[in-house]
């Protein structure tokens, strides 16, 4: 297989990156390593490196063929502020890291089974340091708000795709994330009926 070939590539994080990476700028301490937890194809991971290059990038995901593509990308952008992909499942109950100064998780909470959030914020909990931040993006329900129709016709296809999938109630991260030591800071809206929430380590 060519490195082309590895070289996976997702339409939404190509729409999704700029405003993501607007929320980053207000959030992400000047200096330090940043993990990314279910890096998918590494787009998110190279664009960000490329706009903070002060950061050092962890990006990881149980994928082989995710870890080949962020590879391929970070190859071809040629940047040395991206360290080698690590295999995290976020589920798993040690990760092969010690610590990070910042955590993202991007369309993941969604798109996994409910332990593998919990395991996502124990983690966040277990490698940040107090002051550190862990910001997830994606679609969330809110307690006493509807829930956008284009949302409830992607939650009815996440359920079908497997039925351990699902959008989250908000309120149910935090809470979760709370035991973990972790603080709901932020929720910003974004494009798409989607959130970026911002926890801070206290």
């Amino acid at each position: 297989m060519s490195s082309q070939d590895q070289k996976l590539s997702s339409p939404a994080a190509l729409r999704n990156r700029g405003p993501i990476a607007d929320v980053l700028a207000d959030i992400l301490p000047g200096t330090g390593k940043v993990l990314e937890i279910a890096s998918g194809s590494g787009e998110h991971v190279i664009h960000f490196a490329s706009l903070f290059p002060s950061l050092v990038w962890q990006p990881s995901d149980p994928s082989t063929d995710a870890r080949a593509s962020i590879e391929e990308w970070t190859k071809a952008e040629a940047l040395s502020n991206v360290l080698p992909p690590l295999d995290i499942d976020a589920s798993s109950e040690t990760w092969p890291i010690a610590r990070a100064d910042a955590m993202i998780a991007i369309n993941m909470v969604h798109i996994s089974p409910w332990p593998a959030t919990q395991g996502l914020l124990k983690g966040a909990g277990e490698l940040l340091d107090t002051g550190g931040v862990l910001m997830l993006y994606g679609p969330y329900r809110r307690q006493g708000q509807p829930l956008a129709p284009s949302n409830v016709d992607f939650d009815t296809s996440l359920s079908a795709r497997n039925p351990a999938w699902g959008i989250r109630l908000l309120e149910d991260v935090a809470r979760t994330a709370e035991q973990s030591g972790l603080s709901l800071t932020s929720v910003v809206e974004m494009p798409a009926n989607n959130l970026c929430v911002v926890f801070t380590r206290q």
